[in-house]
């Protein structure tokens, strides 16, 4: 029923849609579409079910040219347990992990239909799956991610990067980026009014940020979905550090 094969040695290419991993024209894009997108969420959460029967914590979900992968964390016990199948020639990896899940849900109710027990068939998958102990544990338990609550636009007008608001000297460093963008921009200088006043918003929109910083806390991965337990959602691969 499921595949018992040795992981791929080959890595992804570097730009690939995270959905499905087409890599024709996807330059910066994360996704080829954003339905492309939809597709492999909407498989994901409707079959949170299973997920939730087997008492899953944390769980990731990701795939190679070969195959895919669900690694899970279950409650009270510190191992992976690993399913993979191969991936089906001319199949998106959402319709892959549907066919896969399915599998493992008929096989589910089976036992629960043999044993009157829903923990006996729980206990049954887990048998079916590949077990790591140890440091697997953090490739499917993410640290909390924080990312600055910053506009992106406020960044862009003063040419300053994400990396740079960790700066022991960020006061210094927007204002001297202020002043940069300002001897380009300004109407006394031959600049559009509109350019140096969006400049201007995003001078005090960063300064603001200094004095009181904030941040979107998450956890996940770069390259794999990522579900929690605890929530029993699923998100999205978080955006690459810059």
């Amino acid at each position: 029923m499921l595949a018992k094969i040795k992981p791929s040695q080959q890595k992804p290419p570097l730009r690939y849609c995270l959905s499905c991993g087409k890599t024709d024209n996807m330059r910066n894009r994360r996704y080829c579409s954003l339905k492309c997108r939809q597709h492999l969420r909407q498989k994901l959460t409707t079959r949170t079910g299973l997920l939730e029967a087997l008492n899953v914590r944390h769980a990731t979900f990701y795939f190679t040219p070969e195959m895919i992968v669900l690694d899970i964390i279950v409650r009270d016990i510190r191992e992976v347990f690993r399913y993979r199948a191969l991936r089906t020639n001319g199949s998106r990896p959402a319709d892959d992990f549907g066919k896969m899940a399915n599998s493992l849900g008929e096989a589910w109710w089976e036992e629960t239909a043999r044993t009157g027990k829903k923990y006996m068939a729980s206990r049954r998958l887990l048998q079916m799956a590949e077990k790591h102990e140890g440091e697997s544990l953090s490739l499917v338990r993410p640290r909390l991610i924080r990312t600055p609550a910053v506009r992106a636009e406020s960044l862009r007008c003063l040419g300053i990067s994400k990396a740079e608001l960790g700066s022991k000297q960020l006061g210094r460093l927007i204002r001297d980026a202020y002043r940069r963008q300002a001897k380009i921009h300004h109407p006394d200088a031959g600049g559009q009014p509109t350019t140096f006043r969006n400049i201007h918003d995003a001078y005090k929109d960063l300064l603001k940020w200094a004095d009181n910083p904030t941040f979107i806390r998450r956890r996940g991965f770069p390259d794999k979905w990522y579900y929690d337990g605890t929530a029993q959602k699923w998100t999205q691969p978080t955006p690459r550090k810059r």
